[in-house]
């Protein structure tokens, strides 16, 4: 037996709480810098050190686009009724009250009218934190609308990407929803009006596959993931190894898929730059001067008979 014995004490966890409350810093996952959250916020969910671009919700986005953060919500009392009551490890509709308790949302899209520099504007943003930003029936019914009202009103449409795809839990009928949001848009390019998609991490799925590659003129974020399949569905069918950085908005602009990637600090004034020169233009003012009464017309003299002529005029 030893002369001497070492106690083992539990291993316990700390009992007093700790002074830092949650949430009041966030470590970038690229660069590893530890940030304060509020400076972040105040950054637009940038890293200020490299750059790396946080996600943003649905609200979030549209406050950082829009003219002094306001907007005017369409269609937000949409629901989805669980048309084929779906079930596999919980209800659908469990998770529909889930995804209304996380985000406020009905569902996984806010729809609205606004402006973005004086240029008024019918806005979409899409809420990943919504089931994966899951296209339904219900987002597909209310980006439609959104596309139709742009083409009655003939105001540019603006559509913020962010979705992992099609929502299996409502089967064929979220995949018809590709097709009715494709027509709706293919009428507003017959009125010729402006549209714009901005793609953010992540975009894939069905949205990738049909409204999020019909815009006029496609803005991705830096970084984000852009396609139809994910890499790693891609690399165990194929069996190959992929390039890198494949599928990231950089590769996209190499391959000709996206037409331009712009930091999210700057978004708000390339999207009003791109919309002025496809033509769109703020609503006239009204005039503060009272219209002149028409003018009646001169009387004219009529014209001399024969008789009165002078011998000048014959």
């Amino acid at each position: 037996m030893a002369w001497f014995k070492k106690v083992r004490r539990p291993m316990t966890a700390p009992t007093e709480p700790s002074r830092v409350p949650e949430g009041l810093w966030v470590k970038c996952p690229t660069c590893a810098q530890i940030l304060y959250n509020k400076d972040l916020t105040a950054n637009l969910s940038v890293c200020p050190t490299c750059a790396h671009h946080f996600r943003l919700d649905a609200v979030a986005r549209l406050r950082s686009l829009l003219d002094d953060g306001v907007w005017k919500e369409h269609d937000a009392s949409l629901v989805s009724n669980d048309p084929l009551g779906f079930v596999d490890r919980k209800p659908y509709a469990e998770r529909l009250r889930e995804g209304m308790a996380a985000t406020g949302l009905r569902d996984a899209v806010i729809t609205a009218t606004g402006a973005i520099e004086d240029l008024e504007v019918e806005i979409v943003a899409m809420e990943y934190g919504f089931i994966g930003g899951s296209m339904g029936v219900v987002v597909g019914e209310k980006i439609t609308r959104a596309a139709e009202r742009s083409t009655a009103q003939r105001r540019p449409l603006v559509i913020i990407c962010c979705s992992g795809g099609a929502r299996m839990m409502e089967g064929t009928l979220s995949l018809m929803q590709m097709s009715k949001i494709s027509m709706a848009l293919a009428r507003l390019d017959r009125a010729r009006v402006p549209y714009v998609a901005v793609l953010t991490d992540p975009t894939t799925g069905g949205v990738t596959a049909s409204f999020a590659m019909l815009a006029d003129i496609s803005i991705a974020e830096p970084g984000a993931l852009i396609g139809f399949a994910g890499p790693r569905v891609i690399e165990q069918t194929i069996r190959q190894t992929l390039p890198a950085g494949f599928q990231r908005s950089e590769f996209l602009l190499e391959h000709g898929m996206v037409d331009m990637i712009v930091d999210r600090r700057e978004l708000k004034p390339m999207i009003a730059r791109t919309l002025r020169f496809m033509g769109a233009a703020p609503p006239a003012a009204p005039s503060d001067t009272i219209p002149l009464p028409a003018a009646r017309d001169a009387v004219r003299a009529p014209e001399p008979t024969l008789d009165e002529r002078s011998p000048q005029d014959t």
